[in-house]
């Protein structure tokens, strides 16, 4: 007998059974949504193509290690894309960056540290909340990291399409102190929905009263609005009240590359200095030294005024064609006389779109209509094009009008 003869079976991974049943279709419309052109094939960003010529050309280029922490250039550059130029933390030197793999590595390894030096030592019953829903890693991140008490925070207001501002507040309130909450920069995953300034403003001034720790999850930078400012205005104003906070950063989607970015924001440089020492202890016995070809392209695009306006360009490029596609869905679904109301598919952002489509429905446009998208009724507006649009705005009026 196997000596792993009592490995259990897991269950896969939703989103990605998802795309694995995709390929298996043979069906010549089915769509599973991934950023597309407008002839449904993958884009890749053009600076990036360019920067990777410059740097097969560059002869001072070579494939040592890079330091533990990452290529230092990346990480600098990287924070001040998040927190700004005129960032004061980053002119007092308290901000720092840790390389890592994705969004996903960056949320780890914060996750990671919190849990063994955050308020003490060895936190594994401080309370880390996530929100009423949020991108399914994020339990499984901090759990794996060794957190006991998961808990949610309200969010989603299913009945108004919106969010819920007083529970998501009343939550806040009742928390209790130090307790570590996962707030999404921008573009929330999965519902598309953000809070506004104001209420941005309202949601840190209990955190600041009440001594929570925020982590950001900043995965849409620029991708959402089309700005990379505006994208990023809630974790700066967090940093100008004054908050010490993680932010992981990923590049998977506004430059197509799968690296990230820890950054910290800490009370002063000395403070600073200790937690980045931790983090090479934590990195050292994950991944030990991190890939330098994105953190290469990222970096080199990220310094160069030229190429930073044109990767600007590039995202502003894809952000703009998802809101078009946003806009004419919501427009056909209103044409269809498709009952309900669908105004929140232009109120939302970024890449994501509750629907408000129930599970049966859902099944009814995979297994019918061959358009994939998650049990939840989250559809990724990425993959909508003009040449597919009617096709997807039909198959939802039909889901609606023939499955209860």
């Amino acid at each position: 007998m196997s000596i792993f003869g009592e490995v259990p079976q897991a269950p896969p991974v939703a989103v990605f059974k998802l795309s694995a049943d995709f390929r298996e279709d043979s069906h010549p419309q089915k769509l599973l949504a991934s950023y597309r052109t407008d002839e449904c094939l993958p884009w890749v960003l053009p600076v990036v193509k360019k920067v990777e010529k410059l740097i097969v050309e560059d002869s001072s280029l070579n494939h040592e290690y890079l330091p533990i922490l990452g290529l230092p250039e990346f990480r600098s550059a990287s924070s001040k894309v998040a927190l700004g130029d005129d960032c004061a933390a980053i002119k007092d030197n308290r901000v720092g960056g840790v390389q890592a793999l994705g969004g996903t590595g960056a949320l780890r390894i914060g996750a990671e540290f919190l849990r063994r030096w955050y308020n003490g030592v060895n936190n594994t019953a401080t309370p880390v909340y996530v929100s009423a829903p949020t991108w399914e890693n994020h339990n499984s991140v901090f759990a794996d990291a060794g957190f006991k008490d998961i808990r949610p925070y309200h969010y989603w207001d299913a009945a108004n399409r919106g969010l819920d501002l007083a529970g998501l507040l009343d939550d806040l309130e009742k928390a209790p102190e130090h307790s570590i909450f996962v707030l999404h920069a921008c573009a929330h995953n999965p519902t598309g929905t953000d809070p506004t300034q104001e209420e941005w403003k309202k949601i840190a001034e209990i955190m600041k009263r009440r001594n929570l720790f925020v982590f950001f999850d900043s995965a849409y930078q620029g991708f959402a609005s089309g700005s990379l400012d505006k994208d990023a205005w809630a974790i700066r104003y967090f940093v100008s009240e004054g908050f010490e906070l993680f932010v992981a950063q990923s590049f998977s989607k506004n430059f197509g590359l799968y690296i990230g970015n820890l950054t910290i924001v800490a009370q002063d440089g000395e403070n600073l200095t200790r937690i980045l020492s931790q983090m090479e202890k934590i990195v050292r016995t994950t991944w030990s030294n991190p890939p330098s070809q994105g953190a290469r392209i990222v970096s080199k695009t990220l310094n160069c005024p030229e190429l930073f306006a044109e990767w600007k360009g590039n995202v502003k490029t894809m952000a703009d064609r998802v809101l078009l596609m946003r806009d004419q869905l919501k427009g056909k679904l209103q044409a269809l006389n498709t009952p309900g109301t669908w105004e929140h598919i232009t109120q939302q952002i970024g890449m994501f779109s509750f629907t408000g489509l129930n599970p049966k429905q859902v099944e009814f446009m995979i297994k019918e209509r061959h358009v994939y998208l998650m049990a939840s009724g989250r559809i990724n507006m990425c993959g909508l094009t003009s040449s597919n649009i009617d096709y997807v705005a039909q198959s939802i009026h039909d889901a609606v009008t023939k499955v209860q």
